[in-house]
């Protein structure tokens, strides 16, 4: 069975009457929810538990993380940042939902602005399937509507992905690409838009299809875990061929420092 845990921040459920009226157990108790019903074993963690609930021993034994944010980006431990991306790197799926464009680990596995447009206005989102036959989209329609949602729009600063899953159109006109998925070290690494908190799309069928089956395609059999800081370069002295040196050598055999 998947391992996954789904990290909430946890903030807009306390504060908004709104989102703790929809959410009354928070966000990602409903995404746990859904993932459990799917087949998968969920559980959570929030911005406020210890170490954000993600030290490095749950973190080993967690197949996918998805992760919510928004209004808290800053609060997030660059300790805890550095050890998700690490684990990404060893093989971890990666699950960034909604406003999760702008947190620090989508920015660092990234390496860019991740910047968009953006409207609240509660507009229909219509989401077309562009890859028919990838995995996340298993078992959808060619497209679905979510009746009221914030508005992200092109241009989107990420790197090109490997794969657009899905594109969006709202009732104001901009179009988005909104479920990309992308390869970090091991990790499979999948970007999906929806999931404004003061709208119930974590309720919506489709989007809990969709997050079921990103959940299965992220998890990696063969994640190993190894410590990806042990050796960043390897010196190889031995080659399977003669050479014949040529030219000054500046380093030293078994020299330190050099990685």
């Amino acid at each position: 069975m998947i391992r996954a845990v789904v990290w909430g921040e946890n903030v807009h459920e306390k504060k908004s009457d709104v989102v703790a009226k929809l959410y009354p157990d928070g966000m990602h108790t409903c995404i746990a929810d859904a993932l459990t019903t799917g087949g998968i074993k969920a559980s959570t963690a929030t911005l406020q538990d210890p170490e954000h609930g993600l030290p490095q021993a749950r973190l080993d034994q967690t197949d996918v993380l998805i992760w919510w944010g928004h209004a808290a980006h800053g609060d997030v431990d660059d300790t805890v940042v550095d050890r998700v991306a690490d684990a990404v790197w060893g093989g971890m799926g990666l699950i960034l939902l909604h406003s999760a464009h702008f947190s620090k680990i989508f920015k660092k596995l990234m390496g860019t602005p991740c910047n968009l447009k953006w409207r609240e206005a509660g507009e229909r989102e219509r989401l077309w399937v562009t890859s028919r036959h990838h995995p996340i989209a298993r078992g959808l329609p060619d497209h679905f509507e979510l009746e009221q949602e914030e508005m992200y729009g092109e241009p989107f600063g990420v790197p090109e992905p490997l794969e657009t899953v899905f594109i969006s159109w709202f009732q104001g006109g901009e179009v988005f690409r909104s479920g990309l998925t992308y390869k970090r070290g091991a990790g499979n690494v999948f970007y999906f838009r929806p999931g404004h908190e003061t709208y119930p799309t974590y309720y919506d069928s489709n989007v809990q299809k969709v997050l079921v089956n990103a959940v299965e395609w992220a998890a990696n059999p063969e994640r190993r875990i190894t410590d990806v800081h042990a050796a960043p370069n390897v010196d190889v002295s031995n080659a399977l061929e003669p050479i014949t040196a040529r030219g000054p050598k500046l380093h030293a055999d078994g020299e330190e420092g050099f990685r």
